[in-house]
């Protein structure tokens, strides 16, 4: 099979399937206004996108988004400015407001009217920025010896002049501050669920293992009702199987598994991994869009965790092979190269899914023949929803 077991290197492949293991073979325009105008020439380019998700996400239209973004750029500067004249008396600034106002706060009544003369709004409080930093920072020692799980969020929040503790267990929290040694006036606890966890992405093309060696790719990223997964090759793991990520953070479990006869199966996630519509490309994400099958003679790319992205035409579709473990039909054979831990990978189309590595015969240095196994059978198989952008 064309997994990859442990730290086996390329080796030789004849008609086998490319997981990573010893080979026993089987591979917007809206209208204008002089305030547009200005806010545009205030405010430095901004990436592609960025106006368009804060439309949808902020409900603002394009001409609020690009005068809230020119605020915001004028804010940053006149608040560098700002914490310079209020000085050791500096408590914080924030933005407030659908203008996005700038308020600064200080300790000292005194340095209202400097502040307000630019134009931000002077908030007098009673803890400088340095006090409360200082308490959290106390806090962030004590997090190195003692359990957070009850409380696992704190932060400096200038708006209410505090540190917050967030914790599902205010009792735990306070035990936390008090091992801490900050000064208890400066923290409130608050009520939360909050569990923060890390999130990482499933990408087609990327790597992952199988129990306590074997490596194959991700396919396609998936769903079954609210569940989400990827599809890649049957031969790589059983149902039944826990999966690692490429960061070899616990990701998964089989959930069926088909070889031979097919070569397919699918994989759930936990919810620290999220299904992206995304292959790996040569130069960054390739988008999937649909699945539509590409016809004979069709240009075909493929990616992999050993040799990552390689392309070459469609030879053939309903092909039967015959591997060691027994024969899969219904696979596509193509001039794409593979090589042992490229098994489960995608192979892409411009945009359409076509379908994940099985395995083929040669390498990606003298090159080679592979065969891969549809994605839309394995949709229909498996009750399961590609995942599009």
């Amino acid at each position: 099979m064309l997994r990859r077991r442990g730290l086996i290197a390329g080796c030789a492949i004849a008609m086998s399937a490319f997981s990573l293991t010893t080979l026993p073979a089987v591979a917007d325009n809206g209208p204008s206004s002089a305030s547009t105008v200005a806010a545009e020439s205030a405010t430095p380019a901004l990436p592609a996108g960025m106006l368009k998700a804060m439309e949808r996400d902020l409900g603002l239209t394009p001409t609020e988004a690009k005068e809230r973004i020119a605020n915001e750029y004028r804010a940053a500067t006149l608040e560098a400015k700002l914490r310079g004249t209020v000085g050791a008396d500096f408590g914080g600034s924030w933005l407030t407001g659908d203008e996005a106002r700038l308020v600064v706060a200080t300790t000292d009544p005194a340095d209202s009217a400097p502040i307000s003369a630019t134009g931000a709004k002077a908030q007098v409080v009673k803890h400088t920025l340095k006090e409360l930093d200082a308490a959290k920072s106390a806090l962030d020692r004590a997090a190195r010896s003692n359990s957070t799980k009850a409380a696992p969020v704190w932060y400096v929040d200038v708006k209410s002049n505090s540190v917050v503790v967030r914790a599902s267990d205010p009792a735990a929290a306070r035990t936390l501050i008090a091992k801490s040694g900050a000064d208890r006036s400066l923290v409130r606890v608050v009520k939360s669920a909050e569990q923060p966890q890390t999130f990482y992405d499933v990408r087609g093309g990327d790597a992952y293992y199988i129990g306590s060696g074997s490596r194959c790719s991700v396919g396609f990223s998936v769903t079954k009702g609210t569940q989400q997964g990827f599809a890649t090759a049957g031969h790589c793991g059983r149902a039944g199987a826990s999966t690692t990520g490429y960061n070899r953070v616990a990701q998964g479990t089989f959930q069926a598994s088909r070889f031979p006869g097919a070569d397919m199966a699918w994989v759930a996630v936990n919810s620290q991994w999220t299904a992206r519509p995304w292959v790996k490309g040569p130069s960054g994400n390739v988008t999937v869009s649909g699945s539509q099958q590409t016809a004979v003679g069709g240009s075909i790319c493929r990616s992999g965790s050993t040799t990552g992205w390689h392309c070459g035409t469609v030879q053939q579709h309903n092909t039967s092979v015959s591997y060691p473990q027994g024969t899969v039909s219904g696979v596509t054979r193509t001039s794409v190269c593979a090589e042992p831990g490229d098994s489960g990978g995608s192979y892409i189309s411009g945009s359409q899914a076509q379908g994940v590595t099985s395995g083929g015969s040669g390498n990606c240095s003298s090159g080679g023949t592979t065969y891969h196994q549809p994605i839309n059978p394995i949709l229909s198989a498996y009750g399961l929803q590609l995942v599009t952008g």
